[in-house]
């Protein structure tokens, strides 16, 4: 007898934790936590100065500055003077670091490619065009205290 039909709520957050496992899976076999793959993601189209980052990792300052450091003696990302604020830096990836982020988005796309694989194309557009919706109308979570 086939398992019952996921509802709308089920679905997504049964999709994320097989995504999160996947791309944890990915991320350890390059030697990386999920967090640092995260901070290559962001910093693949963007050099944020470290407050920016923090709150899109929506990490702490302290905790931001750690993953930075560790990052950078890999020789993942650098600190650069930012344009804005002679006393702040940016944190920008390096050629290394762009391309393990290369090698782990290649990962995931394929992973993700084969995970879809199971629906015909015009149902993959379809779902692409639904989760953008979704994710253009989300809301920001907020602050962490």
């Amino acid at each position: 007898m086939p398992a019952p039909a996921l509802n709308l709520v089920d679905g997504l957050f049964q999709l994320s934790f097989l995504l999160q496992a996947r791309l944890t899976h990915i991320a350890a076999a390059h030697d990386l936590s999920l967090i640092q793959v995260r901070l290559l993601g962001i910093l693949r189209d963007c050099e944020p100065g470290m407050l920016e980052l923090a709150r899109y990792l929506e990490l702490t300052k302290s905790s931001l500055s750690g993953l930075v450091d560790r990052a950078e003696a890999r020789g993942l990302v650098e600190r650069v003077p930012s344009p804005s604020d002679g006393r702040g830096a940016n944190i920008r990836v390096t050629p290394r670091g762009r391309k393990l982020s290369k090698a782990i988005e290649a990962a995931v796309n394929a992973d993700v490619d084969a995970l879809a694989s199971v629906l015909p194309e015009a149902d993959r557009r379809r779902l692409a065009s639904l989760l953008d919706r979704l994710v253009q109308g989300a809301q920001p979570a907020p602050p962490l205290d």
